[in-house]
């Protein structure tokens, strides 16, 4: 069993900030389970991960908190939103006797000969959830590509091999992984028309033209409807005279 250190942190003390824990090189973490009051600690930043890259969460850890040790887990793990780093560490103490469930990721191992010859290696899951002791969780389970002879075999969950005392309540038919062949698209150039572009930019300079027209027809009819603001006079001579340029401008 692995081993980590962890000091107390005092939550009433406000000089020792969360910012300075991390300042310090350290990180805040906090501890509990069905029968472990929740304790706040803080841990060496290295050394954790150091740890966590070598066992992962499943792993159980031997959490020595100001010289009194106890087994924990990784249960969750906070990464800051701009760094990336470790942020916060939840550790969870499993109830002693019991066992417990847990994601495994899988590792794939050797090469597929289907995948050699150019099939496409297709992963459907990339952990799957046991049960077990704490002490007998793995660190990860094997999967072995090389028995992918051909794209017609596929791995299921019943070809995984579990290290004893660990069990898997999924369905023994689920897929794990498949290979496919590899097709690649051809794409055909496409023709191109001129003449169809031709007519349909033909097309739109000839609506362009009855709008305008349209328009052009709407406009004399107003004119002839409007009234000279100077005189009262509708005739459309007399509004189109110079001295009525800007009641023109007004009503276009």
């Amino acid at each position: 069993m692995v081993s980590l250190k962890a000091n107390l942190r005092d939550l009433n003390n406000k000089q020792i900030s969360v910012s300075k824990i991390r300042e310090e090189g350290k990180i805040p973490a906090v501890v509990y389970g069905p029968k472990f009051a929740n304790t706040s600690v803080s841990i060496e930043y290295q050394d954790f991960i150091r740890l966590y890259n070598k066992h992962g969460e499943t792993t159980l850890i031997s959490l020595d908190i100001d010289g009194k040790a106890t087994n924990v887990m990784v249960k969750d793990i906070d990464l800051h939103p701009v760094t990336n780093k470790v942020a916060h560490v939840d550790f969870y103490v499993p109830e002693a006797g019991k066992k417990v469930t847990a994601y495994i990721p899988l590792e794939f191992v050797n090469e597929s000969p289907a995948v050699k010859a150019g099939a496409q290696l297709v992963k459907v899951l990339h952990e799957i959830e046991v049960e077990a002791m704490p002490e007998n969780l793995p660190h990860s389970l094997a999967v072995d590509l090389s028995i992918m002879t051909s794209v017609d075999i596929s791995i299921h969950i019943k070809d995984i091999v579990f290290p004893s005392g660990v069990t898997c309540e999924l369905d023994p038919e689920e897929v794990v992984t498949s290979c496919v062949e590899y097709v690649e698209e051809v794409v055909e150039p496409g023709s191109f028309d001129a003449a169809k572009v031709e007519v349909e930019k033909k097309g739109k300079k000839e609506d362009e033209a009855k709008v305008t027209k349209l328009l052009r027809g709407y406009h004399i009819q107003y004119m002839l409807s409007a009234t000279c603001p100077e005189c009262g006079s509708n005739s459309f001579a007399h509004i189109a005279k110079p001295k009525a340029s800007n009641y023109l401008t007004a009503i276009l």
